[in-house]
């Protein structure tokens, strides 16, 4: 659609000069409105390469095109007036990108903000005595997951490949990207998610917990909201067992002052974390050895909620990432009553801790694993 209309604007250009007759319009062109033909076509053109090379700007010269080619209409609308429905095809696109680009950059602009707030990470590795006054499954786990001897997490960034289900009836799987940011000190995470409901429609989606609150945004196709929810003590609390749940992808955040661990029997443990006036709890589950099972909450889904539900976060492969064994494979369910609700299943496809500057990257690939540092 772009390249045929540009190349429309390009016989504009050729008549002015008389290079070629355009029978599509009857008018005369002068030689200067024939520079702004050509400039249509130009802008068109490179609209259509930022495209094929995915840049995320491409919306930019889209835009400068399309002013440019309506205003042509408008001097030549008793010939060109078609054109506009062309340029409104084109328009729609162009909005949902620049909405995109937007969604992303306030993200970026939360992260860095999240990223320069924390504390650089201690040159001190854990230690045997580091863990010495937890229950001892829990030392298990930690000994187990191999983190004695190496520094201490200040932060991580990963990314997740995801199978969503938005609804409990629903059967086929939604598939995304996922990125997500961490900070230990203070206790902090920001998430985002971009998903396909259909080749029509997209979810992107951001989650996050901070200074003791948790938000959480989701925008169809980037610019409609479809829920914007912060402000309130059941997502506050839900987005802390969130961290809490997490924190098996770097283990030595078990060791945060915030959190306090109660041994429950030999192969559980239940931990209480409060952080900024919002405070929650879950139970860690564990094989003999000590390798993490799942860990489970009673959590608000939403804030219409008076009750919270069960919620299960289940490992289901431990791999060993960076010399520490985490669970890469996980499943996510909510116990409803009637049924168990398992509405995601995400993979880890790439993890680095106490990065010294935030990573770009725009959600379209995960890097291979050769990149797993």
């Amino acid at each position: 659609m772009i390249g045929i209309h540009g190349l429309i604007h390009l016989f504009g250009f050729l008549k002015a000069y008389g290079i070629s007759k355009f029978s599509g319009i009857d008018q005369p062109i002068s030689k200067l409105s024939g520079l702004f033909w050509l400039l249509a076509f130009l802008l068109f053109f490179v609209t259509i390469i930022l495209l094929l090379i995915r840049s995320d700007y491409w919306w930019v010269c889209g835009f400068l095109g399309l002013f440019t080619s309506q205003t042509l209409i408008f001097i030549y609308w008793s010939d060109a007036r078609y054109g506009t429905i062309a340029n409104l095809i084109i328009l729609l696109p162009a909005i949902l990108a620049y909405s995109n680009h937007n969604f992303k950059n306030s993200i970026k602009k939360e992260r860095i903000a999240l990223f320069n707030s924390s504390k650089a990470a201690s040159t001190v590795n854990v230690t045997k005595d580091d863990i010495s006054d937890l229950p001892p499954i829990v030392q298990k786990w930690l000994t187990n997951s191999g983190i004695i001897g190496k520094p201490r997490v200040s932060n991580v960034y990963l990314i997740q490949e995801l199978q969503l289900k938005l609804k409990p009836e629903q059967t086929e799987w939604n598939k995304g990207i996922a990125e997500q940011y961490f900070t230990i000190t203070p206790p902090a995470f920001n998430w985002n998610i971009n998903t396909e409901l259909n080749p029509l429609l997209g979810i992107s989606g951001r989650d996050k917990f901070e200074d003791g609150k948790g938000e959480m945004l989701i925008k169809l196709l980037s610019l409609v909201p479809v829920a914007d929810a912060k402000n309130n003590e059941k997502i506050n609390q839900a987005a802390l067992q969130r961290y809490l749940a997490e924190i098996v992808w770097f283990p030595s955040a078990s060791l945060s002052k915030y959190i306090h661990w109660e041994s429950l029997d030999d192969i559980s443990a239940k931990a209480t974390m409060e952080f900024n006036g919002t405070k929650g709890s879950g139970v860690y589950y564990f094989d003999n050895d000590g390798q993490f099972k799942k860990f489970t909450a009673l959590r608000y889904k939403d804030t219409n909620d008076t009750e919270p539900t069960e919620w299960t976060v289940s490992a289901q492969k431990i791999t060993e990432l960076n010399g520490i064994k985490i669970p890469t494979e996980c499943d996510a369910s909510w116990q409803l009553e009637n049924e168990k609700w398992t509405w995601l299943k995400l993979e880890i496809k790439h993890i680095e801790y106490n990065i010294e500057k935030m990573p770009v990257t725009n959600n379209r690939s995960t890097p291979s694993e050769n990149s797993q540092l």
